[in-house]
């Protein structure tokens, strides 16, 4: 089985940073792509970055120059450092995964459990 989970989120005030983490873990073969997605009440899940392995990072148009993201690729671990938060960025983060559990397996899609981020103040 595999395992992401996901932490980092809070409360912080317009204009704030906060860093989310995920590690993957469990039977793990290979990692594609790792990323984050968020949900807002009433709203449909978005991409918010993703970072392929050995590739660039794609990010959505609403928080480039704001949010980097990162991968520790030995400990199978990605983060996103979120900065000049506004209150539009209030959401669920999700942590996404896209990996083998095997080798010559199909890649599957895994999530982590989500972590609310709050902008307001």
């Amino acid at each position: 089985q595999v395992q992401l989970v996901d932490s980092g989120g809070g409360l912080v005030q317009p204009g704030g940073s906060l860093r989310l983490s995920c590690a993957a873990s469990g039977r793990i073969f290979s990692i594609n792509t790792m990323g984050w997605y968020r949900q807002a009440p009433g709203k449909e899940r978005e991409l918010v970055a993703t970072i392929p392995t050995g590739g660039s990072a794609n990010f959505a148009d609403s928080v480039k120059g704001r949010f980097t993201i990162s991968r520790d690729n030995a400990k199978n671990t990605v983060y996103l450092q979120m900065n000049s938060l506004k209150p539009e960025d209030t959401a669920v983060y999700y942590c996404h995964a896209r990996l083998q559990i095997g080798y010559n397996t199909n890649y599957g899609t895994y999530w982590g459990q989500g972590t609310q981020v709050t902008v307001s103040g």
